[in-house]
């Protein structure tokens, strides 16, 4: 167990980061606390938060708005990718911990903190990707992680901070455990903890139910420039205009919903509900302009890269020579993905009904099989004999 004079802690508003800065103070002597929180555009009021802290103990309390950094750093690279976490999950929540822990290794050297600290338990992904990203950007800093130490129930936790005069939270009739930010929503616990169950519609804000969604179609154009998303309708909009109008178009039509079991890099499977509008869209998008732009040898190479990158984004190694390495090689691999992709919505789903570039490799004709046709049928035939000629020979060979 870590001890500091001076702390920089990641800080939420809730029971355990709260909770955390008098037991940093009185049970690890800790002097000093600076609390930061991020806005993520997660759509909280956060001067209340940042006053919490002061009255929690802390002796500084940062909020550091972070929104377009997390879109056009975090977001839009993931996006270039195609990542999404076991073919499903566009890693709403996993990529806002690695700017989390660049901003506390900041704080942590404007304060001259010798210590940064967060309030993830023994039993999530997020105390791995704060301990790996923080020792990755400073390895001399020490990283504390009270919860993870305490071992006090939820109950136990709350009659601390009351002893320490933070207030009880209000009682929520929400059961769930709900983790937000601009590009999307994690919820888990409850009756969510029962695989069988389904997610009962209380659960979602960012979309709405089938019957509630429009009775037509909604047609959006998605601008996309060296695999960045740049605009939509004909429309050039910055990062977070473009996720958050996304978010409004896919989510008012049902589209963003995500029910998986999700395997945790602790070991631990866990039901998890997402909701992800924007990102799951947009990766979609992204996706279908690299099949009209790329050859194909780069566009199935660069396929098999995809699950290790975001197995990496997910695992905490966001800042590992790995990571740095391929995206390199993804950013290369962007240079002739320019051009716009039409979805259609409707009715919670997505449908890619069109796409054009100027670094298209589609050939109409080549491909028409009409009288337009200008392929080539009779070099086909010599292509076929030396094509086939290993499994020709293996099978003469074979049968003797």
């Amino acid at each position: 167990m870590g001890r500091a004079n001076k702390v920089v802690l990641a800080y939420s508003g809730g029971v355990d980061t709260s909770v955390c800065i008098p037991y940093l103070k009185q049970e690890w002597g800790v002097k000093e606390v600076i609390t930061l929180a991020a806005d993520l555009g997660q759509g909280d009021e956060l001067e209340p938060i940042r006053l919490k802290a002061l009255a929690s103990g802390a002796e500084v309390s940062l909020v550091q708005d972070v929104v377009a950094e997390f879109v056009r750093d975090y977001a839009f690279p993931a996006v270039k990718a195609n990542a999404f976490y076991e073919n499903r999950y566009p890693l709403s929540t996993a990529l806002a911990r690695p700017l989390i822990a660049k901003i506390l290794v900041d704080a942590a050297a404007e304060y001259g903190a010798d210590a940064v600290a967060h309030g993830c338990t023994g039993k999530g992904n997020d105390q791995v990707r704060f301990d790996v990203s923080i020792a990755a950007l400073n390895p001399k800093l020490k990283v504390l992680a009270p919860a993870r130490e305490w071992g006090m129930s939820r109950e136990e936790t709350i009659a601390y901070g009351e002893k320490c005069g933070i207030p009880s939270p209000v009682k929520k009739s929400s059961p769930y455990s709900i983790d937000r930010n601009l590009l999307g929503r994690a919820i888990e616990a409850g009756i969510l903890e029962d695989a069988w169950q389904e997610a009962p519609e209380d659960v979602f804000v960012m979309t709405k139910a089938i019957a509630d969604t429009p009775n037509e179609p909604t047609y959006t154009e998605i601008a996309f420039e060296k695999g960045i998303p740049v605009g939509l309708n004909g429309t050039a909009l910055d990062p977070v205009a473009l996720v958050t109008q996304l978010n409004a178009i896919a989510g008012d039509n049902g589209v963003g919903r995500i029910d998986m079991i999700e395997n945790r890099l602790v070991g631990i499977k866990s039901r998890e509900i997402y909701e992800t509008p924007a990102m799951s869209v947009l990766i979609e998008a992204h996706r279908d302009l690299e099949s009209l732009t790329l050859t194909a040898d780069l566009t199935q190479y660069k396929r098999n890269i995809e699950e290790t990158y975001s197995r990496m984004i997910y695992n905490g190694l966001w800042y590992s020579p790995l990571k740095v390495a391929l995206d390199a090689f993804i950013d290369s691999s962007q240079e002739r993905v320019s051009g716009t992709v039409r979805i259609k919505f409707f009715k919670g789903t997505a449908a890619i009904v069109g796409r054009k570039s100027v670094n298209s490799l589609y050939n109409e004709e080549l491909a028409t099989y009409t009288s337009a046709d200008l392929f080539d049928h009779k070099a086909a035939e010599g292509f076929i004999y030396i094509w086939g000629m290993p499994t020709r020979v293996w099978s003469q060979t074979a049968n003797g």
